[in-house]
């Protein structure tokens, strides 16, 4: 059966994890030399602007484990606890780092064991941070989907809940609070920028923002691009991930769930999803330490990168590429920081 999201699952995921996570921060972002967005060189080269548009950053990189995947979890394993299905036998679960963090976090508080398998590449500093949390950390292969076969195997055999980084409505529910507190923060608010890797906390956001009239756009380096992939096929599918934030944009394979938010409604408009070169994914991570003293991952400034990328850029032969997001004259827009697992010597 096809699993689906709605904004009841929003709503009833806000009520449930209200109290155990940390209610997102906003800041202002305009202005001259406000993190480069004014005046910024696209990747073609030629210069776009903000300039004439409210801007905003939403600091989610605050929450609890350093990210969103705090809210997915804590979600996850308070519905499993509700409804009498969390195991002696504990979690596990399969991650580029930060949502077995969330998860290891999540269980410590549900007084469970949690295994976590990861990539063997995972950057030092999200595997000590989940063995700091309990985890039982396991690596394995180099990508997220061998982590990810060896834990549903681990499952089958042990009796642990899996759970999953994205792919699952509790965990999408959970990660659409975000968009739900930055509505309530930012009245009149018609635009919010959201980095994606699997999808999870698109289809939250976008789930919401749909719900309040403000227009959701999905975020993807050029070489590691799920969901855009997925958009133009129909359906989810494979694809090749080759992305300096690979390590939290990694998925190979975008959820259903995130398909299905990015689509319009009947008489509607859907999602808008928007490709930017790693080059911009760089330089808008550099601009916000620079200008701002905001350290965040690639993945995070992913989101930001497509404020600095020129929507000009040429079109690499997919139907329906967009490079970048150049907001109209006017326009409120929030981006969403959503990580800050990084090791600050690589900035």
């Amino acid at each position: 059966m096809r699993q689906q999201l709605g904004y009841d699952d929003i709503k009833a995921a806000a009520e449930r994890i209200a109290g155990h996570v940390r209610p997102v921060a906003v800041a202002p972002a305009e202005g001259p030399g406000a993190t480069g967005l004014t005046g910024s060189t696209g990747s073609t080269g030629s210069t776009g602007s903000t300039e004439g548009a409210e801007l905003w950053l939403a600091l989610e990189y605050l929450q609890h484990t350093g990210s969103f995947k705090a809210r997915g979890a804590q979600n996850f394993l308070r519905a499993h606890r509700e409804g009498g299905t969390l195991p002696d036998a504990g979690v596990t679960i399969a991650s580029g780092g930060n949502a077995g963090m969330a998860c290891a976090w999540a269980a410590l508080r549900q007084g469970v064991r949690a295994t976590v398998f990861l990539p063997a590449n995972a950057p030092q500093v999200k595997i000590a941070r989940l063995r700091s949390y309990g985890a039982d950390v396991r690596l394995v292969g180099t990508e997220y989907a061998e982590a990810l076969a060896a834990c549903e195997e681990f499952a089958a055999t042990s009796g642990a809940l899996a759970s999953h980084a994205y792919d699952h409505p509790l965990i999408a529910a959970g990660a659409g609070t975000l968009m739900e507190e930055i509505h309530a923060r930012l009245p009149g608010l018609d635009t919010v920028l959201v980095a994606v890797g699997g999808g999870g906390l698109f289809a939250g956001v976008a789930t919401a923002a749909r719900q309040h009239g403000i227009r959701a756009v999905a975020v993807e380096p050029e070489h590691s691009r799920a969901l855009h992939a997925a958009l133009a096929a129909g359906r989810p599918v494979d694809v090749t991930v080759d992305s300096v934030a690979g390590d939290s944009l990694g998925a190979r394979r975008a959820t259903a769930l995130a398909v299905d938010a990015a689509r319009p409604e009947e008489g509607g408009t859907g999602a808008l999803s928007v490709l930017v070169p790693d080059e911009a994914v760089v330089r808008a991570r550099r601009e916000l330490w620079e200008d701002r003293r905001i350290l965040v991952e690639h993945g995070a400034a992913t989101a930001l990168a497509a404020l600095l990328t020129d929507d000009g850029a040429p079109d690499d032969g997919t139907t329906g590429t967009a490079y970048g997001y150049r907001p109209a004259d006017g326009e409120k827009v929030c981006v969403v920081l959503c990580g800050a697992n990084t090791d600050p010597a690589a900035v």
